[in-house]
């Protein structure tokens, strides 16, 4: 019996999901754009674009090149993630809702997309904190449509600012370097 015990909980420990490596940007965690929990370790394993968005910005076309590298790179085990922020110039005024309809209806988005941020300062969201504390101040989103890679381990492994387009070679060339073999 007590053998039988062993087994079960052995098993219950392997199909149970991991545990978010502390250290690592698996350790955050953000609330989906249709409010339900969006931890960070939930995309363990997958390498993750995370970018803070806007609707209203001239950088908002970037949705577009977004949503093709995400198809292209999705079945390899790759992840955009929108992070929607009114930081720089209101440029997201908009509900959830709103905000959601605008990407999907404008771009085709059906990467995932959390709820509205603040990306900056000392309010700013615990992961865009992190990447600070990690990468320095001028890592810091200083605009819309900061690019930042996550490695499927946790590791922050890049940052991109805002005129750099999310297909440019060299945010390809750090995803598929990355990208689970």
């Amino acid at each position: 019996m007590r053998r039988l015990l062993m087994v079960i909980l052995a098993c219950a420990a392997l199909a149970a999901p991991a545990a978010a490596a502390p250290g690592t940007m698996h350790a955050y965690s953000f609330t989906s754009i249709d409010g339900e929990p969006m931890p960070m370790s939930g995309f363990a394993g997958q390498a993750v674009l995370v970018v803070n968005t806007a609707s209203f910005c001239g950088f908002t076309p970037q949705y577009g090149a977004l949503q093709k590298v995400f198809e292209t790179y999705r079945d390899r085990g790759f992840v955009v993630l929108g992070v929607p922020s009114n930081d720089f110039g209101g440029q997201e005024p908009g509900t959830a809702a709103e905000i959601k309809q605008f990407c999907e209806v404008n771009f085709a988005v059906d990467f995932p997309l959390t709820e509205k941020q603040v990306v900056k300062g000392e309010a700013a969201h615990p992961f865009f904190r992190a990447v600070v504390t990690e990468l320095g101040p001028d890592a810091a989103p200083r605009w819309n449509f900061h690019k930042f890679l996550v490695a499927p381990d946790g590791r922050l492994v890049g940052s991109w600012p805002s005129r750099v387009e999310p297909d440019a070679p060299e945010v390809i060339s750090a995803i598929e370097t990355v990208l689970p073999r």
